[in-house]
């Protein structure tokens, strides 16, 4: 699995960075008079906010202890899973994963559905969850339904607004053994970080706007 390196600092490397920031700033208040050096500072804060939130870590995802006697499989909601043979998907997922257990096919997967509570930017800044947290139990809600239908048994829960982080979050109490994403087609940056940071098989399942494609299935 390829991970990136973390950054590592030299003790004079710090001292430096401060004085690359500072400097500047000085400099402008000394020829440029109050405006130039607000200036100047607003644009270096500015730099600092984009590199910090363009940040990526490595360290490797926590994951609860696996149960021994059943397979646990831990579904994403990015889109809500409303087409019947995509519930077929999941289902043949988890009982193949069933099979490799100690009690083979003899007891049924268990099966989370998570549905991070995604939200708009200005929403999210003004703290603003309503919106966000009804569209999540609305996915939970036909996502259970439709595998209500297929006779495949599952449970659900409403996640942070980060799906990176709402996996992380709940990896840390539900021991997985196979992540599977519902995405919007052609949008799989999550499923990339939670796969470069977690040891176990990460799938997705691609579902457009109106109806769910279960042929584009990849591991």
């Amino acid at each position: 699995m390829r991970r990136l390196e973390p950054l590592r600092l030299t003790p004079w490397t710090l001292p430096l960075i401060v004085l690359a920031i500072a400097v500047p700033i000085v400099v402008a208040f000394r020829f440029g008079g109050p405006p130039g050096g607000l200036a100047v500072g607003a644009a270096a804060a500015a730099v600092i906010l984009v590199v910090a939130a363009r940040a990526r870590f490595d360290e490797p995802i926590e994951v609860a202890s696996a149960p021994a006697d059943h397979f646990a499989m831990l579904v994403v909601l990015e889109r809500p899973l409303e087409d019947p043979p995509l519930a077929s998907a999941i289902e043949e997922i988890a009982n193949a994963g069933a099979k490799t257990t100690r009690s083979g096919a003899g007891r049924r997967p268990e099966i989370l559905l998570l549905a991070p509570a995604t939200n708009t930017a200005v929403a999210h800044w003004l703290s603003d969850l309503r919106h966000a947290r009804f569209d999540a139990q609305r996915r939970l809600t036909l996502s259970l339904a439709t595998l209500a239908a297929a006779d495949v048994d599952a449970r659900g829960a409403v996640g942070d607004s980060d799906p990176v982080q709402a996996v992380e979050d709940t990896l840390r109490t539900f021991g997985a053994q196979e992540v599977v994403f519902v995405t919007p087609s052609g949008r799989a940056k999550d499923v990339e970080q939670v796969r470069r940071r977690l040891d176990r098989p990460v799938r997705v399942l691609e579902a457009s706007e109106k109806a769910a494609d279960p042929s584009r299935l990849s591991g």
